[in-house]
């Protein structure tokens, strides 16, 4: 029977994607414990050198052909897909995404196998392999550097505008120990106080912006208690679904169950927040089927209402263009991080600038922890692994003796689409 390879690819989606599936600390563990050999394809960005993986037992070479199964962050390039190949990578396709549609009809044409990361479940329907903590984390990073950066555009002079963005710091540690530091020192003047930071969202996302957010002095309110708040202090508040919507007919009371199933049945309320905000970090998780959380109306109204709003940010953490917040009409890129609407005008203007809503839209915040995410995600997928090396997967995906999350996850097999994601046949015809 032949050694079990693996082959990593090289991802050069973009000059940030430094991330790998695989440090080479796991690639050894693979090689030592369980006999599975690596092929690393080469790279000048990827965080991990290349003597790095050399002196882990992998085999750094182009060539990928000769490994059954190929890990990736990103999607793989049509034109590079190998025949009766098994992929894992993020392939975003299981929503229809026209955009890779060609991706997926080209694995089925090939006899591949696709193994998407984002559906590796457990039984109760949570994520097993993500790097969405490590959005969070880097997306507050972010979100704190472009509020330090605004209020000293509007001659506001804090500790918060020495923070850098996530990707100017070595690490997360060093970016913790900056951030805490910047907190201890941190003095609102009367003019910025409150300052009110609210999280939508609650799940992986939420929690590691939270994690970053926590290293500041501050006390947690709910969202009734927004009204009421004063003082020269910093203020957290975390919103829940309840506190988005409403039922439409009188009488009835919200049900999380419901509004899942039927979201036509609520309305947005979230607006009656936005005056007692500084700032909004999104973390939530949204559909065209949900209403908005935030719209262009929302910020017009609130701007006619004041002459001074107290909203000032937006960290768009889940960056949906024209999605929950409405006046994320682009995702950015580390180079130009932020641009502000001007919500009476209805413009947006690239860059922080005095006034208006500044907007933070980067779609791959991950990239700016590549060190400590792709530890963090190699940690997750590596309990998969073993099994996956050795499984035959010419037999029928009900009988492949590999993990039943993988199977879960198995949107392709055999160039076939699996029967819980045949609702796709429709995409790719």
């Amino acid at each position: 029977m032949p050694t079990p390879r693996f082959g990593i690819r090289r991802e050069d989606k973009s000059r940030w994607e430094r991330r790998v599936p695989l440090t080479p600390g796991h690639v050894r563990t693979l090689k030592e414990d369980h006999g599975v050999t690596c092929v690393v394809q080469p790279s000048e960005i990827r965080i991990f050198p290349d003597d790095a993986y050399r002196e882990a037992g992998a085999e750094v070479k182009e060539d990928l052909s000769g490994c059954p199964v190929v890990l990736a962050v990103k999607e793989i390039p049509v034109n590079l897909l190998q025949p009766r190949t098994t992929y894992l990578f993020f392939s975003h396709t299981i929503k229809g995404q026209a955009h890779n549609m060609p991706l997926l009809k080209r694995l089925m044409e090939l006899k591949c196998q696709l193994i998407d990361y984002e559906r590796i479940e457990d039984s109760r329907g949570r994520r097993l392999v993500f790097f969405g903590r490590y959005a969070g984390l880097a997306g507050m990073i972010d979100t704190l550097w472009m509020l330090g950066q605004k209020l000293m555009q509007e001659g506001h002079t804090t500790p918060l505008q020495s923070i850098q963005p996530a990707h100017a710091y070595a690490d997360l540690d060093e970016a913790k120990r900056h951030i805490r530091e910047a907190g201890e020192a941190l003095r609102l003047d009367a003019d910025l106080s409150p300052l009110v930071v609210g999280f939508a969202g609650y799940g992986n996302v939420s929690l590691g912006a939270q994690e970053i957010f926590d290293l500041l002095p501050h006390e947690t309110v709910e969202p009734d208690d927004l009204v009421a708040l004063a003082g020269d202090r910093l203020f957290k508040v975390v919103f829940k679904e309840e506190h988005l919507v409403e039922p439409i007919r009188d009488g009835d009371t919200f049900q999380l169950q419901d509004y899942y199933a039927h979201p036509e049945r609520y309305r947005p309320v979230f607006a009656r927040h936005l005056p007692h905000l500084s700032v909004l970090v999104n973390c939530i998780y949204w559909e065209p089927k949900y209403p908005r959380l935030v719209t262009r109306e929302d910020l017009r109204t609130l701007f006619e209402g004041t002459s001074k709003p107290r909203f000032r940010a937006i960290g768009d953490i889940t960056c949906d263009v024209d999605g929950s917040i409405e006046c994320t009409v682009k995702a950015t890129g580390q180079d130009d991080p932020v641009y502000t609407c001007d919500p009476e005008a209805d413009t947006f203007t690239d860059g922080i600038q005095a006034g208006g809503v500044s907007i933070l839209a980067v779609d791959n915040l991950p990239c700016e922890l590549p060190l400590d995410a792709s530890r963090a995600f190699g940690d997750m997928l590596m309990p998969f692994l073993p099994a996956l090396a050795g499984a035959d997967m010419e037999m029928d995906i009900s009988t492949v003796p590999i993990p039943d999350a993988l199977k879960k996850a198995t949107v392709v097999h055999h160039g076939r689409l699996t029967e819980a994601y045949s609702y796709l046949e429709e995409h790719v015809r």
